[in-house]
């Protein structure tokens, strides 16, 4: 008898798990997805499912909810992003490295399938700026990367050795109309985005001219559910799948957004994010997701504009 989908999602308050849990819901039950993460209350969450207090780097209590809850798949999304991850190197490493090794522990232990998101911060400024491929030079630049590319190889290991089902994804810039994230390279477009819609002058941290692989979180999550449907076959890489839908600058994203409310004004003040911007990739080649489980985006700039813009507009969320 096939066993029932009951899904653990780690890091549930964080950018991707705020919008990947109610799509789990929507497609397990309610019940079946159980939030997670260090707050220890989210009343969003427990008006909509299980919601539970988790340090992931408490492998006991890892174990106590899976074998509780009769878990058979773990998304885990907790991680000390790039914004905190440089200020202090210890609790980045140990916490993103241990705290991802704890989860193929226990994956190992009751043969769970795992999703852990990696990003393209695994690239550095010597690896092709154009269509940087799967398999190429990698060096990051950022303490953030490095735990990424630990990651990817820790999975890559758990998969060979123990027989561990993980999978990843190398996620470019993601922009989501949940909320303004702060403390990312690519956060001006969400930014550039409330900014219109109060009508107020957007003042941008990079140049007019920088292009970088974005991509829009319903794009994301969908990439995340469609992999993870995959067959074990299908799925020929583990340490992370490149995938990505679009790339643009400030400039592209002004004038997309101008199409639509045309007094929007931008001023350039690039800062240190800059420096960090100029060393990633201008574009993903993401041709083996493509080949390997059939990976296509759906959103591009405009179709994500006009929908941010809408959603945002609706929402009246610019003014929170």
């Amino acid at each position: 008898m096939e066993k029932k989908e009951i899904s653990l999602v780690i890091g549930s308050n964080g950018q991707i798990g705020k919008v990947l849990t109610p799509e789990l819901r929507k497609r397990y039950g309610e019940e079946a997805v159980l939030a997670a993460d260090l707050a220890a209350c989210n009343p969003e969450y427990l008006k909509s499912g299980p919601y539970f207090q988790l340090d992931v780097m408490e492998k006991l209590a890892i174990v106590d909810l899976v074998t509780r809850n009769k878990i058979t798949t773990i998304y885990h999304l907790g991680e000390i992003p790039f914004a905190g991850g440089e200020r202090s190197v210890g609790n980045t490493l140990n916490f993103n490295i241990s705290g991802l090794v704890n989860v193929l522990d226990v994956a190992k232990i009751f043969s769970l399938k795992v999703f852990w998101p990696s990003s393209v911060d695994v690239f550095g400024p010597t690896s092709p700026k154009q269509s940087c491929p799967q398999h190429t030079i990698i060096e990051p630049a950022t303490l953030y990367g490095i735990t990424k590319v630990a990651g990817e190889h820790l999975c890559n290991y758990y998969y060979e050795q123990y027989g561990v089902d993980v999978r990843s994804l190398r996620f470019p810039g993601l922009i989501s109309h949940t909320g303004k994230q702060g403390g990312r390279t690519t956060d001006y477009a969400i930014e550039m985005y409330y900014h219109a819609l109060k009508n107020e002058t957007y003042n941008c941290f990079l140049k007019k001219e920088t292009t970088l692989p974005m991509m829009y979180m319903p794009d994301a999550i969908r990439a995340i559910l469609e992999l993870m449907d995959a067959m074990p076959e299908q799925v020929k890489i583990r340490t992370a799948y490149n995938v990505s839908a679009m790339s643009f600058s400030p400039d592209n994203l002004i004038a997309a957004i101008t199409g639509y409310l045309p007094g929007f004004t931008v001023k350039f003040t690039p800062d240190y994010r800059q420096r960090l911007a100029d060393r990633w990739p201008a574009s993903i080649d993401h041709k083996e997701a493509v080949n390997d489980w059939g990976w296509q985006p759906k959103y591009d700039l405009k179709a994500m504009t006009e929908d941010v813009l809408y959603i945002i507009g609706q929402k009246n969320t610019y003014n929170k």
